[in-house]
C-alpha cells in the first residue's frame, strides 16, 4: 500500500495526526495553521482530490460528510478507488468510507487497534464471512472482479460454495461450503474462462525468466514473453515476478516485461543462477563464457521458483532475448526472491522546513529504506524520517557519502541521498553521474535506477524573504577554493561585474578563507554604486534565520559565516523600506531605459 496521508486540517488534531502517522508509517499532511507537518497545503478540498486521484490512502481528521462532498464528483470506478477513512478528531470512531475491498477495512482495523475502539466496518462480506471475495490477500488475484459482487449477493441469500483448490485464506473464512454448492470458488493457474457463478483466484505461483542482449528490443523481450505464456496454457494473473541475472538490471527489455504484466523484476548473480545448472534443460557453454552461468532465463525462472518448483516451459529464444517460465507449488513472495533494481533517490529538501519542501521530495523520502547524508539534514527531515535506516555522515567526504549511497542502493534498497537546498547545486547530484560516469564505483551501483527531486535552492530562498532581487539576469558563484582554483574564481567574479548579474555567492567564508568575500566585494565596488543592495541571508528556514540587506561599502567579511548566501544586486537593483518599517530588495524586470515599454509585462 502507498504511504497513507493522514489530513490535519486544524492544530487542536495534530497530536493525534502524528500518533496515527507513527503508527501507520503515513505523512501528516496539515494546513497552514499546523505546525510539523511533513506536507503543508492551503486548499483542502484540492489537495484531497489531489490524493485520491493520485490512488494515496487517505485517513481525515474531519467530518465524514464534508470528506464526502469534496471527493463526490471523482466517484466512477470502485475497483480503482484508494482506501478514505474518517477518524474523529477525538479518537472516538474509525469509519472506513472507501476502498473497503482495497485495503480500508485493514486500515481501519490497525487505527482501531491504536485507538482503542472499534471499528465502524460495514462491508457485508467481511461482517458475514471474515473475508473480501472481490479483494483476496497478497499472492492471490481475482480473474473476474466484477462477477463478485452476484456471487457475494448468491451467498449473503443462503447459497452454500465449493472450494476447488487450496487456498488457507478461503478455508479459513466463514464462507458455508458443501459438495453441491452452486457457487463456486476457484483456485487455479489454468488459462480458462470462469463458469456461472464462478470467482476464478489465480494463485502467484509462475516466475518468467528473461535474457536479453544489451539493448535487446522492449517490445521484442514482450512478444516473447507472451509467446511462452500462451504456450504454457497458463493465466498471466499467476504471474509473481520476472527474473533474470543481476547483470541485467538496468535492461529496458525486462523492466518491460515486469511492466507489462504489473508485476516485480528481481536478479540473481551468476553463482545463484549457475546452482540451477542440473535441473536446466538447455545448459549452455557459450553462455557460461559470456555471463558465468549456464543459462539465465532457465536459471532464473527456476530460482525464484524454488527448490519445489519446476520449468513449466522451457528456453524459447527470439532474436535478442530468451524467457522460460516455472512454476512453484505455492504462491511465491517477490520480495523474497533474488533483490529488486536498487533506486537513488537524490532529493533537495530545501531550507530544511516541511513547509518548504516539495511533496515529490517528501514521496521519495518515503519510499526510501535507507537514509544518507549529513546529520543536520536528516535531523531536518524530522518525522519523516521515522522508521528509516539512517546513515549519518560529518560535513565533508562527500564523495565518500555519495559512493556509500549508491552502494548501499547496488544491494537492491531504495535509498534517500539527502542534501539542503537544490540537490542540483553545489550539491551531491553531480558528484553521483560523476562517480558514475568515471566507474569509480562498482558495475552493480552503476545500474541503479537514479532520480533526482529538485528542491528550493539557498538563493531562491534568499531572494524570497529579502524581496525579489532576481528579478532580471543573474549569476552563482562559489568563492570555495577547495575544488575551483582561485584563478578561475577571480576570473568569473570580475566577468559577472562586468556583466553586471545580480550575483549570489555560496561559501562566501570559512573559518580558514577569509580574504575571497573581501576581494569579490572591492572588484564588484569598482563596476557597481557603493549603494547597491546586499542580502545577507543566514539559517533560511530554521532556527536563528535572519535575512539582512546592507550597501555593498558596508559588506563586512566578519558579518558572514558558512551558512550564509550573499545576494549582491545589480546596478539596478533598488531597495526601499516600507510603511511597516522593513526594507526589500528588487531587481526591475526591465531596465530603466525600457521604463514604461511594457516589456516584461
Amino acid at each position: 500500500m502507498n504511504t497513507p496521508a493522514i489530513l490535519c486540517l486544524g492544530p487542536a488534531a495534530s497530536t493525534l495526526a502524528r500518533r496515527l502517522a507513527d503508527a501507520l508509517r503515513g505523512e501528516v499532511h496539515g494546513t497552514t495553521r499546523v505546525s510539523g507537518a511533513d506536507v503543508t497545503f492551503a486548499h483542502a478540498g484540492e489537495h484531497i482530490r489531489a490524493l485520491f486521484a493520485a490512488g494515496r490512502p487517505i485517513v481525515a481528521l474531519m467530518a465524514s460528510g464534508a470528506l464526502i462532498r469534496i471527493l463526490a464528483p471523482l466517484l466512477a470506478d470502485k475497483g480503482t478507488e484508494p482506501p478514505v477513512l474518517c477518524v474523529a478528531e477525538d479518537a472516538s470512531a474509525v469509519v472506513p468510507l472507501l476502498g473497503g475491498h482495497h485495503g480500508a477495512n485493514d486500515l481501519a482495523r490497525r487505527i482501531a487497534v491504536v485507538l482503542d475502539v472499534a471499528p465502524a466496518i460495514t462491508t457485508a462480506g467481511d461482517l458475514r464471512f471474515g473475508v473480501a471475495l472481490d479483494a483476496p490477500p497478497e499472492g492471490y488475484a481475482l480473474e473476474n472482479p466484477a462477477d463478485a459482487k452476484g456471487v457475494m449477493a448468491e451467498l449473503l441469500s443462503g447459497e452454500h460454495a465449493w472450494i476447488e483448490g487450496r487456498a488457507d485464506w478461503l478455508e479459513a473464512s466463514s464462507i458455508p461450503v458443501s459438495d453441491d454448492g452452486r457457487v463456486s470458488l476457484s483456485v487455479t493457474d489454468a488459462a480458462r474462462q470462469p463458469a456461472p457463478l464462478e470467482l476464478l483466484y489465480r494463485p502467484k505461483t509462475l516466475v518468467l525468466g528473461i535474457g536479453a542482449e544489451r539493448g535487446a528490443p522492449p517490445e521484442e523481450a514482450v512478444a516473447l514473453a507472451e509467446r511462452v505464456l500462451a504456450e504454457s496454457g497458463l493465466s498471466p494473473l499467476s504471474l509473481a515476478a520476472v527474473a533474470s541475472l543481476d547483470l541485467k538490471a538496468d535492461e529496458p527489455a525486462i523492466h518491460a516485461v515486469a511492466a507489462r504484466y504489473g508485476v516485480p523484476a528481481r536478479f540473481f548473480d551468476a553463482a545463484r543462477l549457475e546452482a540451477e545448472t542440473p535441473r536446466l534443460a538447455n545448459p549452455s557453454e557459450v553462455v557460461f563464457r559470456e555471463a558465468g552461468c549456464h543459462g539465465v532465463s532457465e536459471g532464473a525462472a527456476l530460482a525464484g521458483a524454488g527448490a519445489d518448483g519446476a520449468l513449466v516451459v522451457a528456453k524459447r529464444k527470439s532474436a535478442r532475448a530468451t524467457a522460460a517460465l516455472a512454476r512453484a507449488p505455492r504462491p511465491v513472495d517477490p520480495a523474497t526472491i533474488g533483490r529488486a533494481r536498487g533506486s537513488l533517490f537524490v532529493v533537495g529538501i530545501g531550507p530544511g522546513g516541511a513547509q518548504w519542501r516539495s511533496p515529490e521530495v517528501s514521496a521519495m523520502v518515503a519510499r526510501a529504506s535507507d537514509l544518507v547524508g549529513y546529520s543536520l539534514y536528516l535531523d531536518l527531515l524530522g518525522p519523516l524520517a521515522t522508521g528509516k535506516q539512517r546513515h549519518d555522515f560529518d560535513l565533508g567526504a562527500e564523495e565518500a557519502r555519495v559512493r556509500f549511497a549508491l552502494e548501499l542502493a547496488a544491494e537492491g534498497r531504495d535509498v534517500a541521498l539527502v542534501c539542503s537546498g537544490d540537490a542540483g547545486i553545489y550539491a551531491m547530484a553531480t558528484l553521483v553521474f560523476e562517480l558514475i560516469d568515471r566507474g569509480d564505483v562498482s558495475h552493480s551501483a552503476r545500474r541503479v535506477a537514479i532520480a533526482v527531486s529538485p528542491g528550493i535552492s539557498a538563493l531562491q530562498a534568499a531572494a524570497a524573504r529579502a524581496g525579489a532581487p532576481l528579478g532580471h539576469d543573474f549569476c552563482t558563484i562559489s568563492l570555495s577554493d577547495l575544488l575551483t582554483p582561485w584563478e578561475d574564481i577571480q576570473r568569473r567574479v570580475k566577468a559577472a561585474a562586468e556583466g553586471d548579474f545580480v550575483i549570489a555567492f555560496y561559501n562566501p567564508v570559512s573559518k580558514r578563507r577569509r580574504t575571497q568575500l573581501a576581494h569579490a566585494r572591492d572588484v564588484l565596488l569598482s563596476h557597481r554604486p557603493a549603494e547597491t543592495p546586499v542580502v545577507l541571508a543566514t539559517n533560511l528556514g530554521r532556527e536563528g534565520e535572519s535575512v539582512r540587506i546592507v550597501e555593498l561599502q558596508h559588506l563586512a567579511v566578519d558579518e558572514v559565516d558558512m551558512l550564509t548566501v550573499v545576494v549582491v544586486g545589480s546596478t539596478n537593483t533598488r531597495a526601499f523600506t516600507s510603511g511597516e518599517g522593513r526594507t526589500y530588495a528588487y531587481t526591475p524586470r526591465g531596465y530603466a531605459a525600457k521604463a514604461g515599454s511594457g516589456i516584461g509585462s
